[in-house]
C-alpha cells in the first residue's frame, strides 16, 4: 500500500472509529443513564447488544491505523512506532474487548434480575451496578492509555512532517487536558464534572477528524524528514518551523 493509499485507509478508519462510537452512545445512553437501567435493559436488550457491535467496530477501527501506520511510521523512529502500535493498537484493542463483554453481560443480568425475588434482586442490581462501574473506569485508564499512544503519534508526525506541523502540534496540546481527563475521571467526583471531562477531551476530538479529513484530501507530505537519520539535524537548521 502507497503512501496516498494508507493515508486516504487511515483517515476513513478514524472517521469510521468516531462514528461507531457516537451511534454506540446514541443507542445506549438513554437506557444506561436511567435511574431503572436494568428493567431498560430487559426491555430493550437488542439496542445494547447493537451498541456493544458498534464499540467492538470503533476498537478495531482505531486499533487498525497504527498498524498500517507503522511501515511509514518506522522509517522515522521505530521504537515509537512500535510503542504507539502496542498503546493505541494491542492495549486499547484489549480495552474495548472488555468494555463490550461487560455490556452483553447486561441484558443477561437484566433478565435475571426482572425474575428474582426482592432479595435476590438487590444482587442482580449490585452486580449491574459493579459492571458499570467497571467500565467507567477502565474508560479512564482506556484515556490514559489512549493519550501516551497519541503523544508517540504526534511527536513522529511533528518530527518528520507527514503533515502541517500545525495539525501534529496542535494533537500534542490537545494530549494534555485529554490525560488530565483521564487521571481525575480515576477519583470520585459529583456528577456534575463530567461535563468539564466533556471539555477537557473536546479538543482532541475535534484534532483527530480535522487530521482524518486533512489524510483524505491531502495525504501525507511527500517529502517529510527522517529524524532517525543525521539529515534532520541540517534540515532543522534551515526549517525551524
Amino acid at each position: 500500500m502507497n503512501s496516498r493509499k494508507t493515508a486516504i485507509v487511515v483517515g476513513v478508519l478514524y472517521i469510521i472509529g468516531t462514528v461507531a462510537g457516537i451511534l454506540s452512545l446514541v443507542f445506549t445512553g438513554p437506557i444506561l443513564e436511567s435511574p431503572d437501567y436494568l428493567l431498560q435493559v430487559s426491555m430493550n436488550p437488542n439496542q445494547i447488544v447493537i451498541g456493544a457491535l458498534f464499540v467492538l467496530t470503533m476498537g478495531l477501527a482505531l486499533a487498525m491505523v497504527p498498524v498500517i501506520m507503522y511501515p511509514i511510521l518506522k522509517n522515522h523512529n521505530r521504537a515509537l512506532a512500535v510503542g504507539y502500535v502496542v498503546f493505541r493498537g494491542a492495549l486499547e484493542a484489549i480495552m474495548y474487548l472488555v468494555f463490550v463483554i461487560g455490556w452483553l453481560l447486561l441484558p443477561l443480568i437484566s433478565q435475571e434480575f426482572i425474575k428474582a425475588s426482592a432479595t435476590e434482586a438487590s444482587f442482580f442490581q449490585s452486580l449491574g451496578d459493579l459492571v458499570l462501574g467497571a467500565h467507567d473506569q477502565i474508560s479512564h485508564v482506556l484515556a490514559i492509555v489512549f493519550i501516551l499512544g497519541a503523544l508517540m503519534f504526534y511527536y513522529m508526525l511533528y518530527q518528520s512532517k507527514l503533515v502541517p506541523r500545525w495539525l501534529s502540534g496542535w494533537g500534542l496540546l490537545a494530549a494534555i487536558p485529554y490525560f488530565v481527563s483521564g487521571v481525575i475521571g480515576l477519583f470520585t467526583f459529583p456528577d456534575s464534572i463530567s461535563t468539564i471531562l466533556m471539555v477537557l477531551v473536546l479538543p482532541m476530538a475535534v484534532q483527530e477528524m480535522v487530521l482524518a479529513v486533512w489524510l483524505i484530501v491531502r495525504g501525507f507530505n511527500s517529502s517529510p524528514v527522517n529524524f532517525g537519520s543525521t539529515n534532520v539535524a541540517v534540515s532543522e537548521a534551515y526549517d525551524p518551523i
